[in-house]
């Protein structure tokens, strides 16, 4: 089973760029974006053989996520169950027979940390969120059937120094904190899995989102900050994770995950 996952920095601004052709060639069964920074009615995209589904930003021109499937989903969930943090369009998650796929775009903590309180929020309530579905656990409280989680999507935060180019003056700021990547630490220490580092365990120079200033994708000063995580469970599943840094449209840059299911 394939996944991929995409920040597209605006779905319209990629569609000029050649997004229909990409999409087709990844030929994913799921197929993820964030950031789409549309409204119900603002874009016509559809593609043959696939199922849409889209979570809106209340605000216009931001957030916002997507998910493409060849088949429907049992079920689709458009938030965490919290009326504070659903109100940008975050999170597309569907439930399939065998697993739950959580796309999210996760807050960006901004300058100077000015959004970390509601980033930390978010952190525990989306961690909460994701053991919750594993154990059968509904957001409003409900159960279902234990399933594993395959998440995506842009958590905004590099891990650890391995997963940017300039640690050392990048600490401290919004998607390298200490609060962050402790946060990171516990969505893993949770019971899921990391699946590109897990292949690729010493791999430098390998990242996802690169800055528009200073030619940074140019020079490859990047960040690995677009994860695809799963249940513990699903380990022994992974049979590749892929970045692929050669596909342009985005500030970020789309990866991929292979599952044998």
């Amino acid at each position: 089973m394939r996944f991929v996952s995409w920040n597209v920095n605006g779905i319209r601004a990629v569609m000029k760029k050649g997004f229909e052709e990409i999409f087709a060639t990844f030929n994913a069964d799921v197929f993820a974006l964030q950031e789409t920074k549309c409204q119900e009615g603002q874009v016509d995209l559809s593609f043959d053989g696939y199922h849409d589904f889209w979570s809106y930003a209340e605000r216009k021109g931001y957030s916002g996520t997507a998910v493409f499937s060849k088949r429907e989903p049992l079920q689709v969930l458009h938030g965490l169950g919290d009326d504070y943090l659903d109100n940008e369009g975050r999170i597309c998650a569907l439930e399939f027979p065998e697993l739950w796929f959580v796309d999210v775009y996760t807050p960006n903590a901004q300058n100077e940390l000015a959004r970390i309180d509601h980033r930390m929020q978010w952190d525990d309530a989306f961690r909460e969120f994701c053991k919750g579905l594993e154990e059968g656990t509904m957001p409003d409280g409900s159960t279902s059937d234990p399933k594993p989680v395959v998440m995506c999507g842009d958590f905004n935060v590099a891990h650890q120094e391995i997963d940017l180019k300039n640690p050392g003056p990048n600490r401290g700021n919004a998607g390298f904190s200490d609060e962050e990547r402790g946060k990171f630490t516990d969505l893993l220490d949770a019971g899921f899995t990391d699946t590109w580092r897990m292949l690729h365990p010493d791999t430098t120079g390998v990242y996802s989102w690169w800055s528009y200033r200073f030619n940074a994708r140019k020079n490859n000063a990047g960040w690995r900050i677009d994860y695809f995580l799963t249940s513990d469970a699903l380990r022994d599943k992974i049979e590749s994770a892929e970045i692929h840094g050669e596909v342009m449209g985005s500030d970020h840059c789309p990866i991929a995950l292979e599952l044998s299911l």
